[in-house]
């Protein structure tokens, strides 16, 4: 008998929601206009632990999904994509979620429902506490989280266990917030339990949006300035500026201009490529100030690549694809 290989420790861990975009075939018509929808495998903290793995840097995958069709097919995606699946848990009570996504001309795309009223009435919203995985917290170095999954109590207590862990066994957390107000019964809450995350964090990925609606402000320097323990924040603006603040440089980058199919994942695979950047070169190299540059360079040729196909999984390149795309722009990966 061959005894099996051991896969090698995940560095990077991704927590939260897998699901299915179900995006609108017809561009630019509301929700009841839309006849036909195409089903891609989604996802924030999914995209960006395949997304890494296109890279070259192993990861794995916390979160649940149903016992169904769906689900199956999402593990067995995973799977796939050489994910660590060993985290995902399977709800017998609650279906995979699909999210239905509306789509513009330009590519931009609105979250527009679900396949249920209730946004709790899916498996990702019950991921069980006492059930995650310490042996992949032991073997990481990076653990990936949302904030989707606060808007639900089993999956909030889930995440502030991982956080715990984390902490344990000296991880650094990165944090995606990721807003989608369609995800929450009530999105009032929102803040305040966001609020409690920010003692845990290292690095903070938000939107121009999102820095506005919970600083008051778009500025990195400035929001890294506020919260005081970081040692990241990077504040991205679609085809606009991506302000950045890591160690003590500051600065901006321009995303590079492609031609734009599908935008949903774009800001997850920009999540990867930086995280992949850090892997690579160590947080202590963040102190010189070009190499924090071309690392934020390299996270937009990897979410500018993303753009120019459908899906969030199926569109992210691999690392040869973004360093070729980097040779022809003249920049060092």
């Amino acid at each position: 008998m061959k005894s099996k290989a051991i896969a090698p420790p995940s560095r990077v861990i991704c927590l939260g929601e897998i699901l299915f975009d179900c995006l609108a075939d017809d561009l630019g018509q509301s929700l009841n206009q839309v006849k036909s929808w195409t089903a891609y495998p989604g996802g924030a903290p999914a995209n960006i632990a395949c997304a890494l793995r296109k890279l070259g840097t192993s990861s794995a995958f916390i979160g649940c999904v149903g016992q169904d069709s769906l689900g199956d097919s999402l593990i067995e995606l995973l799977q796939t994509e050489e994910v660590n699946v060993s985290g995902v848990q399977r709800s017998s009570q609650f279906p995979t979620r699909q999210v239905y996504v509306l789509r513009q001309a330009n590519g931009d795309r609105n979250f527009a429902g679900f396949s249920s009223s209730q946004p709790s009435a899916f498996a990702d919203a019950y991921l069980q506490a006492q059930h995650l995985s310490e042996l992949l917290f032991l073997e990481a170095e990076y653990l990936v989280i949302g904030t989707l999954e606060l808007a639900y109590s089993q999956t909030r207590q889930a995440v502030f266990r991982a956080l715990e862990l984390a902490e344990r066994y000296h991880l650094k957390i990165v944090l995606d917030v990721n807003r989608r107000p369609v995800f929450w019964d009530n999105e009032a809450e929102a803040k305040s339990l966001i609020a409690k995350l920010w003692s845990y964090v290292d690095f903070v990925k938000l939107t121009k949006e999102e820095a506005a609606w919970l600083f008051d402000k778009t500025d990195a320097g400035a929001i890294s300035y506020q919260l005081g323990s970081v040692e990241g924040v990077l504040i991205s603006d679609g085809a606009g500026e991506v302000s950045y603040c890591l160690s003590d440089h500051e600065g901006k980058v321009q995303p590079f201009s492609l031609p734009a199919i599908d935008t949903t994942g774009a800001g997850d695979a920009f999540i990867a490529g930086f995280i992949h950047k850090l892997c690579q070169h160590g947080i202590s190299r963040l102190s010189d100030r070009d190499l924090a540059k071309n690392m934020v360079t390299y996270a937009c040729a990897v979410g500018g690549l993303t753009v120019t196909k459908p899906g969030a999984i199926s569109a992210q390149p691999t690392s040869r694809e973004v360093a070729l795309f980097l040779q022809q722009q003249q920049h060092s990966p």
